[in-house]
């Protein structure tokens, strides 16, 4: 994954330090109640809700087990419409892959439609390393790289935002960007969104090169899918000369009646509704009607890695709805950016980790960052057992000996040795019994003992080891 995030700190600090922002909390909390009850209500239109996410399910694992059949079907597929596949090992692969086919256009500007993938290897950053504009055309995303911040969120990435602060970017950063905001322009969403509109509007006309993701790869036709809200992702779908997309492996579906499927199930896990605004399909290229040039850049940037787990493989069944951040109440407090990875809440949690690996403190606290409550879990609309992976990593990291987890398990050896010797245990509950009128701290020292106590009373000691209390009252 992209170096974007290198230089966070580990989640329980960054998350320490996002919950004493009263704003941040207040806008979390308003976006993410109001989309989860309008999901809640959406879904429970389905009476065949339960059987849409098994079979989701089903099709996802299907998929994974036989991936490496269904990535040649989809490249002969787009070769055969006209297009051409590039396959990416990593985001250092993908990055050069995109970077060649823009230079080959002789364009210096690109726009792009909303793409975790491409947020994921930091394709801008080495896009205008390279000296080449990317611009984003959604509006969330046009916010966050505007106020030259992060994405907290997978659907709303600007949702730690509300509207003065919008209004705010939009007045002091659109004019360095392109087309400046109105004179007087008011925080009124109406308002906000016609800035952006006209901001966008002169540059999907000039593109010459866009560059999207997809929500699906339907192998048998080479089809690609993107779903959207807002009308920008046709614009760059449709208007520029070249088109690329840049798409995990996992996100190929065998069939259209596959795909018939996720097209009822991720509008309603996402944004609440019963179908996409927009939902574009395309397949290679047609003379006269849209791009006369297309580029799929298949990614695996650790996918295959994650597919070797047993365990932790279900995330690749992810389809981004996020619905399982709108229920977490870590997520809510914490917000986004403590996660350190463009896949933020319970989702990024299992995801990220598998992606980038644990060597990184921030990537070894991600599956710490949960209380295991499997809100997410209920809701997931192809039923990824969060909580379980969850627990499937936390033993992994602790197994590696990170940071924190060598005195722990230091710790845990020698309460099993003390315990495998019963004199040993006697003596110590006796000394401690005995020494219950001197004074004992009320917080145990170190980090993560600290961390405990600070909010939980140790424990007083007994008058009399419980071995003694049984001996006089039971023998």
């Amino acid at each position: 994954m992209s170096g974007t995030f290198v230089g966070m700190p580990a989640f329980p600090e960054a998350a320490r330090e996002a919950v004493g922002d009263a704003t941040l909390r207040a806008n979390l909390r308003h976006a993410t109640h109001t989309i989860r009850d309008k999901r809640a209500r959406a879904v429970a239109e389905l009476d065949d809700w339960g059987a849409l996410r098994e079979a989701g399910r089903r099709i996802k694992d299907r998929t994974l087990r036989h991936l490496d059949t269904y990535l040649l079907q989809l490249e002969e597929s787009v070769t055969a419409a006209g297009g051409t596949v590039h396959w990416a090992a990593d985001a250092a692969e993908a990055n050069r892959i995109v970077t060649e086919l823009v230079r080959a256009t002789g364009e210096t500007e690109v726009v792009k439609v909303k793409s975790m993938a491409t947020q994921e290897i930091g394709l801008n950053e080495h896009l205008e390393a390279e000296g080449i504009a990317a611009y984003e055309t959604d509006l969330a995303e046009l916010i966050v790289q505007l106020g030259e911040d992060r994405p907290s969120h997978i659907l709303v990435p600007a949702i730690h935002r509300n509207r003065g602060e919008i209004r705010d970017i939009f007045r002091e950063k659109m004019g360095s960007w392109g087309r400046p905001a109105p004179e007087g322009l008011s925080d009124t969403p109406a308002d906000l969104a016609e800035a952006a509109r006209l901001h966008l509007r002169e540059k999907f006309l000039r593109a010459r090169v866009g560059i999207s993701g997809a929500n699906f790869m339907v192998a048998e036709t080479g089809t690609l899918v993107v779903v959207e809200s807002e009308g920008n992702g046709r614009m760059c779908l449709t208007l520029p000369e070249t088109l690329i997309s840049v798409v995990g492996i996992e996100k190929v579906v065998p069939t259209w009646r596959d795909l018939e499927v996720f097209l009822q199930t991720l509008p309603r896990s996402s944004t609440a509704e019963r179908m996409n605004p927009y939902t574009s399909m395309w397949t290679g290229t047609t003379d006269g009607d849209g791009p006369g040039a297309f580029h799929l850049v298949l990614l695996d940037n650790g996918r295959t890695d994650a597919l070797a787990d047993e365990v932790g493989r279900q995330a690749l069944r992810c389809i981004r709805c996020s619905a399982c951040l709108n229920v977490c109440p870590v997520y809510e407090r914490a917000g986004g950016h403590a996660y350190g990875s463009v896949y933020p809440g319970p989702i990024g949690a299992i995801l990220t980790p598998q992606l980038r690996g644990t060597a990184s403190e921030v990537d070894a606290s991600l599956p710490y960052a949960s209380s295991l409550c499997g809100a997410c879990y209920e809701v997931c609309p192809v039923a990824i057992d969060i909580p379980e992976v969850l627990v499937h990593l936390r033993e992994k990291v602790a197994g590696e000996g990170g940071k924190g987890h060598r005195l722990e398990r230091a710790a845990i050896k020698a309460s099993t040795w003390v315990l495998d010797h019963p004199g040993v245990l006697a003596t110590g509950e006796r000394l401690a019994s005995a020494a219950r009128k001197v004074p004992l701290p009320k917080r145990l020292p170190g980090p993560g003992a600290r961390q405990w106590t600070d909010h939980r009373d140790l424990p007083e000691l007994p008058a009399e080891p419980f071995r003694d209390w049984w001996k006089k009252n039971r023998t």
